[in-house]
């Protein structure tokens, strides 16, 4: 197959966890920046990664890359690149995603509506139509401009890879999939006898990644991808993929997982998403205040995302519980490792305890810390 240069989106603070990832899968050179990792693959791999990486936003196709100053310049290079290679004739192509960093062009909506107008031209010439139907699947495109160096790309995704399919009730504010797969690869859980606890489980999600994790269980076989639409990536690809995921799946693996929450309905809709994912054999769920939640075992891991609010109030109970889950974690899980995320920059003091590690991570938008003691 053809090589084409793919982009793996992430998180800021998630690139080198993605990377990782990429080098587990068989995928030799990478290159890592800001929010993004790049390689070379085929369309087979669009496929891949989209149905396997849990960390990664977004798999995005590289069309183009070029440095604009000028609205001209923008119009004319992008008119340049082949866009016919990837969108038919028939082919929807919204620019639905603009950042502009650092760079003489910063209006979004100037830069959306000559990127359009500039991607009609070349296909209206490469197809011989005074007119595209555009009602065909849709080819997403992204720009992004830093530093004046213009990044044109296809997404291949469409919903965000967070999207699992597993989740019920969206209206309880979660942990993003993808960062809570992170906050369980940085950890030093592995699986097997070792038991996995998160005490303020909230909607099971670490839960539910951590049980994916230990039984190789791909992120994406729950869900859809707009590029399946595309003649250009025959359903004969994500067969073969799903399937060799499927193979490669663990489902006998042993891994013992525990949660906990003080809130009842938050529980359900833990036990059903946990459900959904297909592991309510190897995740178990108590309504359990944190003071009085006991170690199943004599060693484990912790991983936990505790509240936090901006209020005062909230701020106030958030602190007195940093101070107790201190309390309780070195007084009672002793032999324990915990891994703890929050935007609190004084946690370890209200902790009582100085981190062994502390990495800066950002959850839905907010700096956040995660404190590892090990």
């Amino acid at each position: 197959m053809e090589k084409i240069t793919l982009i793996a989106t992430a998180t800021m603070g998630l690139e080198s966890i993605v990377a990782r990832e990429l080098k587990y899968l068989g995928y030799g050179k990478t290159t890592t920046s800001d929010g993004k990792v790049e390689l070379e693959g085929t369309l087979q791999d669009i496929c891949t990664l989209n149905l396997r990486l849990r960390c990664a936003e977004r798999i995005l196709i590289k069309i183009g890359e070029f440095e604009a100053t000028t609205f001209d310049q923008l119009f004319d290079r992008t008119q340049e690149l082949n866009w016919s290679k990837f969108i038919p004739r028939n082919g929807q192509f919204p620019i639905s995603r603009v950042t502009s960093v650092k760079s003489t062009l910063f209006s979004k909506s100037d830069c959306q509506s000559i990127v359009k107008k500039a991607i009609v031209k070349n296909l209206q010439k490469s197809y011989n139509l005074d007119r595209l139907p555009e009602n065909g699947p849709a080819y997403s495109i992204q720009l992004r401009i830093l530093r004046d160096i213009v990044t044109i790309s296809i997404d291949t995704s469409g919903e965000g890879l967070h999207k699992r399919g597993y989740r019920t009730d969206t209206n309880i504010a979660p942990i993003k999939e993808t960062l809570a797969a992170a906050l369980v690869l940085l950890s030093d859980w592995k699986g097997g006898e070792k038991p996995l606890l998160d005490p303020t489980c909230g909607s099971g999600t670490i839960l539910i990644e951590a049980g994916m994790i230990a039984k190789n269980i791909a992120p994406g076989l729950k869900r859809t991808f707009i590029s399946e639409k595309w003649p250009l990536l025959p359903g004969s690809l994500w067969t073969e993929e799903r399937e060799k995921a499927l193979k490669a799946q663990k489902l006998e693996a042993p891994c013992k997982i525990y949660g906990s929450d003080i809130n009842d309905k938050t529980c359900r809709v833990a036990r059903e998403n946990v459900k959904n994912a297909g592991l309510e054999e190897n995740v178990s769920i108590q309504k359990l205040p944190l003071t009085e939640i006991s170690p199943p075992s004599t060693n484990g891991t912790i991983i936990c995302n505790p509240p936090y609010g901006e209020r005062i109030q909230e701020k106030q109970e958030a602190e007195s519980l940093s101070i107790e889950m201190g309390r309780i974690f070195r007084n009672t899980f002793t032999n324990w490792s915990y891994f703890i995320i929050t935007p609190d920059t004084n946690f370890e003091k209200l902790f009582g305890k100085k981190a062994t590690r502390n990495r800066k991570l950002f959850n839905g938008g907010i700096k956040c810390y995660y404190y590892q003691y090990y």
